[in-house]
Order: C-alpha cells, then sequence, then structure tokens
C-alpha cells in the first residue's frame, strides 16, 4: 500500500509510517513544492495521501488517485485547502489534526499582541541600527495590555485558550463573538458574547479566530477597521483571507488602528510588499504553530488517522 506525502514532515511521524507491514512510502523532499499535476503523477496508486494545507486537492486530483485512494490525511488544522465534500462523495476520508496545535496558537497570538503593543521589532531595529544610546522618556512608547479589553472572534479551541491566558496572566476582559454560545467561557472567565460591531467598537486588541469560509472572507475589511479605536491591535492567526488586506494597509499607513500583528496572508507565501513600508505591523511567516511539541504531536495523529483506515476502521478526526 503507497502512502505518498507531498513535503517532507517531521521525522518522528516519517519513522512511524516506515514500520508500517506492507506500506510503500513515497515522501516528496521539504524544500520543493508540487503542481497539481505533479502530485498525481507522484502519488498515482496511493492509498494514502499526505497533504499540507499549502496543497491544492481539487476534484481532479481526488478523480485521478481513486478509486485507490481511501484518505487524505491534512498536515493541518485548517482544511480549506482540500474538496472534502467531493472527497466525501468519492468515499475518501479527509482528515486533520485539531486540538494538538492549540496551545501554540494562543501563544503565538499572544506573542504577536505584545510584539505590537511594546514595539519589540521597532527596538530591535532600533538597537541594531546602533540608535540607543541612552534612555529616553518617550521612545517607542505603546500601550499595556493588562486589564484592556480583549475581543476574540471566533470560541474555538484556540479562541478558549487565549482568552484563558489573557483572563488568568494578564486580567483582560474578554469579549467574544461566536455564532454558538460558550456558557463555559462566560461562566469562568466571565466573557462576554456580543456582536462583530460591538466586539470591534470596545476591543483594545481584536484576535482572529474563524475558518476560512465563504461567509468570513474579508469578513474584517474597510469599515470593521474603522468600528475599531485608533489605539486598537488587529492580530491575525487565522486565515490570510479573513482580513481585506488593501482595506488594512490603508488602515494602518492612515493610522486608523495602531497596530497589525500577521502570521497569514491573503495568498500563502506571498507578502503584499507594501506591509515591509509600514513600521506598525509584525509579521510573521505563518509560524503560529511552529513549536516542537506541536510538530510532533501533529505528526501523530496523521499517523493515527492513517493506522485507522488502514485497519479498515474510520480515522479519529475526520473531517464534517
Amino acid at each position: 500500500m503507497k502512502i505518498f506525502i507531498t513535503r517532507e514532515i517531521n521525522k518522528e511521524a516519517i519513522d512511524a509510517l516506515r514500520k508500517l507491514n506492507d506500506v510503500e512510502l513515497v515522501i516528496n523532499p521539504k524544500d520543493t513544492t508540487l503542481t497539481q499535476n505533479q502530485i498525481i503523477k507522484k502519488a498515482k496508486g496511493c492509498v494514502c495521501l499526505v497533504t499540507l494545507l499549502t496543497d491544492k486537492i481539487d476534484k481532479g486530483i481526488i478523480d485521478a488517485l481513486c478509486p485507490e485512494l481511501k484518505i487524505i490525511a491534512n498536515y493541518a488544522v485548517g482544511f480549506d485547502n482540500i474538496d472534502s465534500e467531493y472527497a466525501k462523495e468519492k468515499n475518501v476520508a479527509v482528515t486533520n489534526t485539531p486540538e494538538v496545535m492549540t496551545q501554540a496558537v494562543a501563544e503565538h497570538a499572544i506573542a504577536l499582541i505584545l510584539a505590537c503593543a511594546r514595539r519589540i521589532v521597532e527596538g530591535d531595529e532600533y538597537v541594531r541600527a546602533d540608535k540607543y544610546s541612552l534612555w529616553e522618556p518617550d521612545l517607542l512608547l505603546g500601550p499595556e495590555i493588562a486589564s484592556k479589553n480583549l475581543g476574540i472572534v471566533g470560541m474555538g479551541r484556540i479562541g478558549q485558550a487565549l482568552a484563558k491566558i489573557a483572563y488568568h496572566g494578564f486580567g483582560m476582559k474578554i469579549l467574544y463573538h461566536d455564532i454558538n454560545q460558550n456558557e463555559e467561557i462566560e461562566r469562568n472567565l466571565q466573557a462576554d458574547r456580543v456582536s462583530l460591531s460591538s466586539l470591534l467598537e470596545r476591543s483594545d486588541f481584536v484576535s482572529l479566530h474563524v475558518p476560512l469560509l465563504d461567509e468570513t472572507k474579508h469578513m474584517i475589511a474597510k469599515e470593521e477597521l474603522k468600528q475599531m479605536k485608533k489605539s486598537a491591535i488587529l492580530v491575525n492567526t487565522a486565515r490570510g483571507a479573513i482580513i481585506d488586506e488593501e482595506a488594512l494597509i490603508e488602515a494602518l499607513r492612515d493610522k486608523e488602528i495602531f497596530a497589525a500583528g500577521l502570521d497569514v496572508f491573503e495568498k500563502e507565501g506571498c507578502v503584499d510588499e507594501r506591509f515591509y513600508k509600514l513600521d506598525n505591523v509584525v509579521l510573521t511567516p505563518h509560524i503560529a504553530s511552529a513549536t516542537y511539541e506541536a510538530r510532533v504531536s501533529m505528526g501523530e495523529c496523521v499517523v493515527e488517522n492513517i493506522k485507522e483506515v488502514l485497519a479498515g476502521r474510520p480515522p479519529k478526526t475526520q473531517v464534517e
């Protein structure tokens, strides 16, 4: 049984897959990306396809790999890169790696909030440019985060983890916007569920944690940015297209908000160069889940799902 991995993942997962009986493991090197036609050619005959969020797995690929293909194991929490509805029609299981990245992404959201508020990147560049000579009372001032309002858009696993860190660690007031009410968070963290408009108007910090769907694309656009405080900081560790980048660049340039911290962008791996000219934005290369612990756990989740399918059982984290 052939397992094809579109790009090399963590060593522990690969070693575990190599130990499976009657399995041929084919791995595309980590420093190369494949076109859809290349995926079809290299993955032909595979029972298991291990993908990354940068791989667009559409009907064409699914059709080309069926009927042999039994599972698409996505090495990510999100699965908007896969036509999961069509896969279901073809009796192909689609799995992701939920929960295991929760703490890492929540911590990165906090890191971006702190980096923006305390102007860490600007301070680092200032020192490296040999501009620092003495303490100055008005140098690189920014807001404290303790006791401020944190607006969380999307109170799923990551949103909840962030809320707990912010509430217990910094005494922040939690506001959240979600289609579902979370009574536990409201009870334990004194959080308030509010409309998106109210959240944007009241929050000192806004962190996005919703999946990319038709209804969430450009959820934060020109009008939403105008509702935010001029002192507010916007953080995105979810999916880039949730924010209208054109509108955000304009808002940052015109100082309509204080700053933004972005780990994701509208086009994966392609950052609008206008961001580089702004000193009130912190940019990271989609590394919110980049902890040793998260990567090992993601690999374990992929391996367990494949094992279940090869044994004729439903995978543990099949997406619906």
